[in-house]
This record gives structure tokens, C-alpha cells and sequence, in this order.
């Protein structure tokens, strides 16, 4: 064997024993291959808790803690209205079998909330509007009747009240403050009575949304909440809270082409609600005030025009009357407002709840922006809104709600002034020249009048024409009629009542409550 030959086995000889040793280091420490690294990797990685995961345990422990916490304070409500027969209605086959008619009863059901240990509760003006009958379920069964203490329409806010003392309470946090995309809770009674005290989970979805044909009068102040909890018919009036358990708004509307949930919910912010319910608990009304300007939201081209940086604010179309308080302060058209008081107003929605609350007779400074980038602040004197309690306190005139009318509920009745209608018919011509009377336009089941006062869908309406010898013409008289009684105190009504022969007086004492 050559010398080379030897060479080539010995170098053979070195790698095989290289390679040996090799296998054995590497056995040794158990390194893993290409593909067992890669599974090892992703075992490694989901056996760790993830931030993501955490965080979504640590929100629904909080989600569990807010429901537990506020669903003790929410409660459910059924109304029961009686049917409105017209006095003028077409006679029915049960007629000439002299079949009394019974009323119909209809009844719905929404959600509130307790804002105080004594009973006072928080819920929708359509969750009790014209209700005979209110009555409150609490988490715990217990069942109330409820006395309706105020209703707002133009804000679809009212206050209940249920006689009992250490109720569970909600906190009421700050609509402002809260941000789009914060996390709500909902919380009601959505679709009657299967699924009472319901928690829907979402978020705030916009702010300052306003909803065309809800609230759509004249002094409506729309700036809802909109979020994508789920919220359902029955969930009017209830709680939408965020996860510190801070009541944010109360639920009223959805938008739905079905009647039920479509993804838009929308609530009135707390804010408004607490301006409300304050006001209807200290008075039974809600008083407001205008500047006399009608508004619109600002375009592009208006906040070019004044140069406006953001296109933000509320522009005057004009004003209500020639004597508005606005236009003697020397408000033009054409200029937008910016601010009230020095807080920025950036759509007409604020610019109402910056006004509408004040009392009248305040001044307030109102900021505009006009054509070319002027500023200037004006000084203006506020007034009583059309129809508000301040309007109409020295002129006698008749408010509409019966819920801000205290005497009406000592005798359990609704009333309205004669109608031009009442004023046409010939019997009631000597009632018409003695100054009129008032009409009973509905007798609450549970009221003194109760079966002794007629309303149109039992055969009536009865007209009263005195109390204890007072003439009351107007609301205004029988409050003062009133005024000298109390509670338990016997009352002589003269009333005017439908017979086969007309109308005939007669003589109905009830005993107030």
C-alpha cells in the first residue's frame, strides 16, 4: 500500500470519527430540528397569557360587576291607559240593547331607573304619558303604584314616584366627558314581560345625533347618544351605563325599519336628564328660555364666509318675532354663534341646552363669527319660552300637561278649558256667557272622582262650573279653589252633566285625596 493510498484512509478515518462525535454532542443536548423548533415555538407562544386575552377576562369582569351593581336600581314599569271614547261617536248595536260600553285598557311597559332612596325614579315621558295607572316592579318583585311627579315632552324625560324609603340607587356620571368607542352597558326590560332586566353590552357610537320625527317640536332638544348595545321596545327609560357603573344616559329610541333592533340605539345624555328631573321634582313643570332666533347648522360655505376654522356652530335664519330679545340686542342674519357664555357652541343641539335651562330674565353673552371674520359678543336678556310656565303665569292661560297640575291630581281628573267646538253648541250657550267652565277630559281609576265624574268614554264629559262656590273657569281658578283645602278635606263640585234632555247641573262632594 502506497504511501498516499495510507494517507486518504487516515483523513476517511478522522471525519467519520468527527461526524460519530457529532451526533453524540448534538444527542446529548437535545437540539431540535428545523420543525420541532417551529412547533416548539408556537406551543411556547400560546401557553403564555396574551395582553388581548386579559384584557377582554379583566372587561367582562367588569361588565359582570357594573350589572350587578345597577340592576338592583333599575326597575319595570307597566301603564295602563283607558280608551278615549268621543262624546259625538256613532251609536253601536250594544246601544239600543242599552248594553253598557266598558272602556278598553290598554297597557304597555318600558324601564326606569331609582335616582333616590326615597323613591324617586327616572324614565321616559312615553313610557307614562297619559297613563291612568303606573306600576313599578323592583329586581326583587316587590310591585308599587307609582304617582307621576313631572313630564317633559320636548325632552321625553319624566319622574315617577313610589312610596317607600331605602331603595338601591344609580350614580349618575357625566354625558360630556364620555368619549365614541367608550364601552356601555343597557339595561331593561326589553319586549315586556319575558325578559325583564336585560344587559346588552356596545359602545358609544356618536354623540350629538338628532332623530327626525321624535321629539320634533319647536323646543325639542335633541343631542342623543347613539350606541350598538342592543336596545329593544321595553327599554325605553332605562339605565346605559359605562363600566365604572356611571349612568351616561337614558335609553329612548331606536332607529328600525322592523320595530326591534337594527343596530342603533339611542340615548338622551344624563346631563339633560339631571336639568330635567331637578326642575320637574322642585316644581312639577320644566321652565325654559329662548333668545328668539331661529337656526340652522353651519355649511362649508358659512364658515368660509366668516371665517370660521371648523365647521361648527349655528347659523340665524332670522328671528321668531320682530321684538325678539335676540334682534334688540343687535344679533344679525347671517351671523353664526360660536358661544354662549363663553362655552363653544358646535351645533344648534348645544346651542338650545345652553339656552333653553337658564331662567328668564338672565343675560347671557352670545359670541358671533360674521361675513369676513369679525367677532363680536352681545349681551342678550332671555325670555320665557312660548307655552312655558313663566309665559303664563300672569296671563291666566292654560297649560296643556296635567301632570304639572297638582289640584287636578288632589281630585284624580284631567281637565281642558271649553273648546270653540263646546262653544257652538246652543245648551251650553249660558255656560259660555257666564265665562265657561272646565271640561273632564279623564277620571284616574284610582282618584276621588272615581265612578262620581264622567269622562267622554263613560258617557260624559261632565263640565265642572264651581268648587265650593268658586267659579272655575280656568285652571288657574280651580287651583285657587283648591288652594284653601287639604287632604281629606270634603269639596263641593257644581257640575254640568250630559243627560237624555241635555245638559243638567247637579251637585258631586267628594272628599280630596
Amino acid at each position: 500500500m502506497s504511501g498516499k493510498t495510507r494517507d486518504w484512509l487516515k483523513f476517511g478515518t478522522l471525519v467519520a470519527m468527527a461526524f460519530a462525535l457529532g451526533l453524540a454532542f448534538a444527542s446529548a443536548f437535545r437540539l431540535p430540528t428545523r420543525g420541532e423548533a417551529a412547533v416548539r415555538s408556537v406551543l411556547q407562544d400560546t401557553s403564555r397569557p396574551l395582553p388581548q386575552a386579559k384584557a377582554a377576562v379583566d372587561l367582562g369582569d367588569a361588565f359582570a360587576s357594573v350589572a350587578e351593581h345597577v340592576k338592583p336600581a333599575v326597575v319595570f314599569i307597566k301603564s295602563e291607559r283607558r280608551e278615549r271614547v268621543s262624546s259625538r261617536r256613532v251609536p253601536s248595536f250594544d246601544d239600543f240593547f242599552n248594553a253598557p260600553r266598558r272602556p278598553q285598557v290598554e297597557q304597555g311597559s318600558g324601564s326606569g331607573f331609582i335616582v333616590s332612596q326615597d323613591g324617586y325614579i327616572l324614565t321616559n315621558n312615553h313610557v307614562v304619558q297619559g297613563a291612568d295607572r303606573v306600576t313599578v316592579r323592583l329586581l326583587d318583585n316587590r310591585e308599587f303604584t307609582a304617582k307621576t311627579i313631572g313630564t317633559d315632552p320636548n325632552t321625553d324625560i319624566a319622574v315617577i314616584k313610589i312610596q317607600t324609603t331605602g331603595l338601591p340607587t344609580v350614580r349618575l356620571g357625566d354625558a360630556d366627558s364620555t368619549k365614541i368607542g367608550n364601552w356601555v352597558l343597557a339595561i331593561g326590560n326589553p319586549l315586556g314581560e319575558a325578559f325583564t332586566f336585560t344587559v346588552t353590552a356596545g359602545i358609544v357610537s356618536a354623540k350629538g345625533r338628532g332623530l327626525q320625527g321624535l321629539n320634533s317640536g319647536g323646543l325639542a332638544i335633541q343631542d342623543f347618544i347613539q350606541t350598538d348595545a342592543a336596545i329593544n321596545p321595553g327599554n325605553s327609560g332605562g339605565p346605559l351605563v359605562n363600566v365604572r357603573g356611571e349612568v351616561i344616559g337614558i335609553n329612548s329610541a331606536i332607529a328600525s325599519e322592523t320595530g326591534l333592533y337594527n343596530g342603533y340605539g339611542f340615548a338622551i345624555p344624563i346631563n339633560i336628564a339631571k336639568t330635567v328631573m331637578t326642575q320637574l321634582i322642585a316644581t312639577g313643570h320644566v321652565e325654559r328660555s329662548v333668545i328668539g332666533v331661529s337656526v340652522l347648522p353651519v355649511r362649508q360655505e358659512d364658515a368660509e364666509d366668516v371665517k370660521l376654522p371648523d365647521i361648527k356652530g349655528a347659523v340665524v335664519q332670522g328671528f321668531t318675532t320682530d321684538d325678539a330679545p335676540a334682534k334688540r340686542a343687535g344679533l344679525q342674519e347671517g351671523d353664526v354663534i360660536i358661544a354662549i357664555d363663553g362655552q363653544p357652541v358646535e351645533a344648534v343641539a348645544q346651542l338650545q341646552q345652553r339656552v333653553g335651562f337658564k331662567k328668564p330674565g338672565e343675560t347671557v353673552q352670545v359670541t358671533v363669527a360674521r361675513k369676513g371674520g369679525a367677532r363680536k359678543t352681545i349681551p342678550v336678556t332671555l325670555t320665557a319660552a312660548p307655552g312655558s310656565e313663566s309665559e303664563t303665569a300672569n296671563t291666566n292661560e292654560d297649560r296643556p300637561s296635567r301632570d304639572s297640575a297638582p289640584s287636578e291630581q288632589a281630585l284624580g281628573i284631567s281637565v281642558e278649558p271649553l273648546s270653540q267646538e263646546d262653544a257652538r253648541d246652543a245648551q251650553l250657550s249660558p255656560v259660555i256667557r257666564s265665562g265657561g267652565g272646565l271640561v273632564v277630559t279623564q277620571v284616574s281609576p284610582d282618584g276621588p272622582a272615581y265612578e262620581r265624574l264622567a269622562d267622554a268614554s263613560i258617557g260624559g264629559p261632565d263640565i265642572i262650573l264651581r268648587v265650593n262656590g268658586q267659579a272655575t273657569r280656568t285652571r288657574a281658578e280651580l287651583h285657587r279653589a283648591l288652594a284653601s283645602t287639604r287632604s281629606g278635606d270634603i269639596l263641593m263640585l257644581t257640575v254640568l252633566s250630559r243627560t237624555g234632555d241635555g245638559w243638567q247641573p247637579r251637585v258631586v262632594r267628594l272628599r280630596r285625596q
